[in-house]
């Protein structure tokens, strides 16, 4: 049995701390309207079902929230996985949105809605059963006014269907938004293109705020439903008792009611609807759940992985094709064996970085046959390497955790960074941030390159690696390429002639 569903059987026997309760004021005032002492035993039933339902509101969220945390850790591991290796969410927005606002979402429904359910579903027929050992009328009552309720919840459950489902698309719209705007502000801000990205983002937020306004609408029908129904019930059940006790119903009475059971049958009726008042209040996190779940299964499912050799063979690409919803790169065809250098050539745009995406197994084609690659065969010098706060070593170190203080100094010497090392005069302690503030872009890209020739595997994927840099640096890196391409293969995407003009072979997207 899973937490979520211990979590609705603790919901269950939190009736029967109700029903304790119930009993224990029943006899007490039936004792009180007799003129007799309150029996100790109604005090104890009392405290009983307090203590019982204490303990029911302490655990029922404890095992909800373990339950749901345990499904939602593995979803969001995989479907990172499946977001950065199919390509299907290029944008970071929706990725993002999917990633952490969809699983968070799931993970509120796994929470408030699984319990409530399971607990709605048996509940009120347990209520039901106990209240009908004090007045079966009562218990019909009850039952009655169950029908049209559940007609009622239907309709509104279907439009808040429907509504939910529309917000989190608007929220994701502008979620990817925001955050494409946010990494092109200089470039907006350098064309004058802020009031117009304002409106934009303003026409996007009044959407979002429009569709949450119409679930919120949905809400409270739904509420209100439940409400009258519950309200309903319970005044029902006080009119029959009432009347009951008094003689006066218009009809022969069916059954003999005392105090005390005309009490517990008017205490325990609002415990019936309980159950579904707590699922109408979670109902909102099903519809949100369900259009979350919906939005992630739109994500491809990742291939099984194919078998990578223990020893690099080479490269093979035949008409792989990478591809997005409106775009794709390729088909392309790429051969390298051991050793050599391939230039990957084409437009900004074309798909130079995602092809080596590719090669690394870092996204998936969609058609097409590629060499599976160890990924501890492959060193990567991106266009924007990563740089974490700490020394200039550190940042070296990520790809050789063993290598000495020379072997650092020897890859930087390579790349032609000593220069810049001996003129900021702190040597390997060099303190960076995340962003790298203090290197010029150029800088940035050779540090890249010298932790994947750090790292010493037998292919390296460079991308734009002689960007950034004047003519005599960028020779020099396209002499360090030809020479390393001696000793293992080496696939470059650039723009530059030089280095293509010193490729083995050119591939153009």
């Amino acid at each position: 049995m899973t937490l979520q569903k211990q979590a609705g059987l603790a919901w269950i026997i939190d009736l029967g701390g109700a029903a304790l309760f119930a009993w224990g004021i029943a006899d007490g005032v039936a004792a009180a309207a007799a003129g007799h002492a309150v029996p100790p035993a109604a005090y104890t039933a009392m405290l009983g079902g307090g203590l019982v339902r204490a303990a029911t509101a302490w655990g029922v969220p404890m095992l909800a929230v373990r339950g749901a945390q345990a499904t939602t850790g593995p979803l969001r591991a995989t479907l990172a996985q499946r977001l950065l290796g199919s390509g299907a969410a290029p944008s970071s927005g929706q990725s993002a949105v999917l990633a952490i606002d969809h699983v968070a979402t799931i993970e509120g429904y796994e929470t408030r809605f699984v319990p409530a359910r399971m607990a709605a579903a048996a509940a009120p027929l347990v209520a039901v059963a106990i209240i009908a050992c004090a007045s079966l009328v009562a218990a019909g009552i009850l039952l009655g006014t169950l029908v049209p309720f559940i007609f009622g919840m239907i309709l509104a459950g279907t439009a808040a269907k429907r509504a939910s489902e529309r917000q989190l698309e608007a929220l994701g719209d502008l979620s990817d938004l925001f955050v494409d705007r946010v990494r092109t502000l200089p470039i907006l801000r350098h064309f004058g293109a802020e009031e117009r990205v304002a409106r934009q983002v303003g026409a996007a937020t009044r959407e979002v705020a429009a569709r949450t306004v119409e679930v919120l609408r949905v809400a409270f029908l739904s509420s209100a439903v439940l409400e009258f129904f519950s309200a309903l019930a319970v005044a029902l059940v006080a009119v029959y008792c009432g009347f009951s006790l008094l003689g006066l119903l218009p009809f022969p009475d069916p059954e003999t009611l005392t105090l005390r059971e005309a009490f517990f049958a008017l205490a325990m009726a609002p415990e019936f609807y309980l159950p579904m008042r707590r699922l109408a209040a979670a109902y909102h996190d099903k519809q949100l759940g369900e259009a979350a779940r919906t939005a992630i299964a739109s994500v491809p499912e990742l291939p099984p992985p194919a078998a990578a050799p223990a020893v690099f063979a080479g490269v093979e690409a035949r008409d792989v094709l990478i591809a997005w919803p409106g775009r794709a790169v390729g088909p392309a065809n790429i051969s390298i064996g051991t050793t050599g250098l391939v230039a990957l050539t084409g437009p900004t745009g074309s798909g130079k970085t995602s092809l080596l995406a590719a090669i690394a197994g870092q996204l998936s084609p969609r058609s097409g046959v590629l060499t599976s690659v160890a990924a501890n065969h492959i060193a990567w010098a991106a266009q924007h390497p990563l740089i974490l706060p700490g020394t200039l070593r550190d940042n070296l170190a990520l790809a050789a955790p063993t290598a000495t203080d020379g072997d650092i100094l020897a890859a930087i010497a390579r790349v032609g960074l000593s220069p810049m090392l001996a003129g900021r005069g702190a040597g390997l302690d060099l303190p960076l941030d995340h962003r790298g503030s203090g290197l010029s872009g150029g800088e940035r890209r050779r540090l890249g390159l010298a932790r994947a020739l750090l790292a010493d595997r037998p292919l390296l994927l460079a991308d734009e690696p002689t960007a950034d840099l004047d003519d005599r640096s960028a020779a020099a890196i396209t002499a360090l390429l030809r020479i390393v391409a001696i000793e293992r293969a080496v696939i470059v995407a650039t723009h530059d002639p030089r280095l293509i003009a010193a490729a083995d072979a050119e591939v153009t997207l």
